[in-house]
């Protein structure tokens, strides 16, 4: 159990994530107005190249594209609990998203179910979503947040679990690194 919650029913996940293009040489005419557009608000050192600063392409959901999802989760396996793994990933980010989406959609469609990751709430189930509908495929329920009150969001956020109450950095504490 974590705190009240079955352990069993939380899906544990990482993403990664890298620029749509490899350089900004690559990147064509639109791309690269679409880019030089975001990158005037975004970008603090006035110092840096447009060209260098892409290498930040990759987490920005419409400049970047999932190269890998891993995932964990604990099931019970002949009477003993075991904790299984699964890694998503592909050349084609489109059929690593549909296998992700089909694993939600089938284990974890449930009220119970919940999704967790590091700093989840602001990148990875964001990003997550906003590739799919890149990619045309159905958001999941797991991650169809729309409309939905903070309470019903079946998110869980090891970011703020881990602070434990200290919100000045987001790094883990350093007495996790003794576990």
């Amino acid at each position: 159990m974590l705190g009240n919650i079955p352990i069993e029913h939380i899906l544990f996940l990482d993403i990664e994530t890298v620029p749509l293009q490899a350089s900004f040489d690559e990147l064509n005419e639109v791309e690269r107005k679409l880019w030089l557009h975001k990158a005037s608000f975004l970008k603090k050192d006035e110092n840096q190249t447009d060209e260098e600063f892409y290498s930040r392409a990759g987490i920005y959901a419409e400049f970047g594209k999932i190269v890998c999802i891993s995932c964990g989760f604990v099931t019970w396996i002949k009477g003993e609990r075991q904790f299984r793994t699964k890694s998503f990933f592909n050349d084609d980010e489109q059929i690593i998203l549909a296998e992700f989406a089909k694993l939600l959609n089938i284990h974890f469609s449930r009220y119970e179910s919940l999704l967790c990751a590091h700093n989840g709430k602001e990148f990875d189930f964001p990003f997550i979503a906003r590739r799919m509908i890149i990619n045309n495929i159905a958001i999941p329920f797991a991650l169809d947040i729309a409309s939905k009150k903070p309470w019903e969001v079946p998110h869980l956020e090891a970011l703020w679990n881990c602070e434990c109450g200290d919100y000045k950095t987001h790094s883990p504490p350093m007495f996790l690194a003794i576990f």
